[in-house]
């Protein structure tokens, strides 16, 4: 006997759901998942940052079939024989190392939607801690891409990340040796650190995205007007202000993915390096532990954390700086005191702390790509000093500022 489940379905979907319940993954996370019927052109960096880490895994597993991981060979493989001798190998180099930033730039604008409508905040609270640990996840997996190509970039970066640990008191030494398996960045680094990118974090990534999803539709999706969708039902106890999510956002996202693929599209054919932001220009010449590049900077997207670390003049203090910048985030649930959620019914205050936050952000960025004149750090401090100051200070003028009638159904906004 198959099992004691029925279902409606006949013929081999029939006989599949009868031993696995595929019908009801279907209704419950598609067909009949009632999402908001408003959700605006923010809701699309969710759907498109999924887009991007499957074009990293199918581009990745290709990629490794023709890499190399060792001192010698790694960036013989990628810049001769992947770019040059592989039918299309260029392409797909391009397309993995491109999704790396746009993976970057989707999850940052997701990030950033659910701070404009307080998408973290009560029953959400889950949700964005494993969002958070997903964001974890992908600096690692960047982090440890980048050093497989072997270019100057790569070998300076990981002596720059790696020789952070070395900050640590008493063990810090040890736990640079340990992480490099050798003295300097070696044959054992590349070998440690691809198994760690192909295999380890890709699964990792993956079981944490599940997890999110699953939350997220256990709770239901936050929309622009912070209205919980679930609180007003018809006799069905359909949502009246929801929609299935299937056929309605999956076409829906159908269309920003079409958008989405003809930029990706561009950026890859006409300007796959972004005038040195995607791809380092010295990243282009082979790793050489006897010439340093005249200006050592990670990519882009760990510039504003970069940035902190060299705000401070302690070694060991930016360190704890750099990585309490990124823990803080774990806590934006509980730090947020307001009575609303979306942007749209907060007060000025508010609205005037997350403006602040976000030049502040973008700022760090633009610094850390830079050389580091004293003008530069000195505003390098002051920003760093305004990131903290929005969390730290998030319970006070949140509970202090004024907030708009929050309406009992969802809007529409043109």
């Amino acid at each position: 006997m198959a099992g004691d489940r029925t279902t409606t379905v006949t013929g081999v979907l029939g006989w599949l759901d009868q031993r696995m319940p595929v019908v009801d993954f279907w209704n419950k996370h598609l067909a009949q998942y009632y999402a908001p019927k408003n959700f605006n052109i923010w809701y699309y960096f969710g759907s498109l940052a999924l887009v991007v880490l499957v074009n990293q895994i199918v581009t990745g597993i290709w990629l490794t079939m023709h890499y190399k991981p060792s001192a010698v060979d790694a960036f013989a493989s990628v810049e001769l024989t992947i770019m040059r001798d592989v039918e299309w190998g260029w392409l797909l180099r391009y397309m993995h190392s491109t999704g790396a930033s746009f993976f970057f730039i989707m999850v940052y604008l997701h990030m950033f939607r659910a701070l404009l409508y307080g998408s973290y905040q009560k029953p959400r609270e889950l949700v964005w801690v494993l969002g958070m640990l997903i964001f974890l996840a992908m600096m690692a997996e960047g982090f440890l891409g980048y050093v497989l190509p072997w270019g100057q970039m790569s070998f300076w970066g990981a002596q720059v990340i790696v020789s952070l640990f070395g900050a640590i008191p008493a063990i810090g030494p040890d736990l640079v040796e340990w992480i490099q398996g050798d003295y300097l960045p070696s044959d054992a680094t590349i070998n440690r650190f691809f198994a760690l990118h192909v295999v380890a974090l890709p699964i990792s990534l993956l079981g944490l995205v599940v997890l999110h999803l699953g939350a997220l539709h256990e709770v239901g999706s936050n929309n622009p007007d912070g209205v919980d969708i679930k609180k007003k039902k018809d006799a069905k106890g359909v949502p009246l202000d929801g929609i299935p999510f299937h056929p309605y956002y999956t076409v829906k996202d159908t269309f920003g993915v079409g958008v989405f693929l003809m930029v990706f599209a561009f950026v890859i054919f006409f300007e796959p390096t972004v005038g040195d932001l995607f791809l380092e220009y010295d990243n282009f010449n082979p790793a050489d532990p006897m010439v340093t590049p005249a200006h050592i900077k990670p990519v882009w997207y760990y510039t504003p954390y970069y940035a902190m670390l060299r705000a401070v003049p302690d070694k060991l203090l930016g360190v704890v700086v750099m990585g309490a910048a990124v823990m803080i985030l774990f806590l934006l649930p509980w730090l947020d005191k307001s009575s609303v959620r979306s942007i749209r019914y907060r007060g000025p205050i508010t609205k005037i702390a997350l403006a602040l936050f976000t030049v502040s952000f973008v700022t760090l960025g633009y610094l850390g790509m830079q050389a580091g004149s004293e003008l530069q750090k000195l505003v390098a401090q002051i920003c760093t000093g305004i990131y903290f100051l929005f969390f730290i200070l998030m319970p006070v003028y949140t509970k202090m500022d004024s907030v708009k009638p929050v309406p009992d159904r969802v809007t529409m906004h043109d």
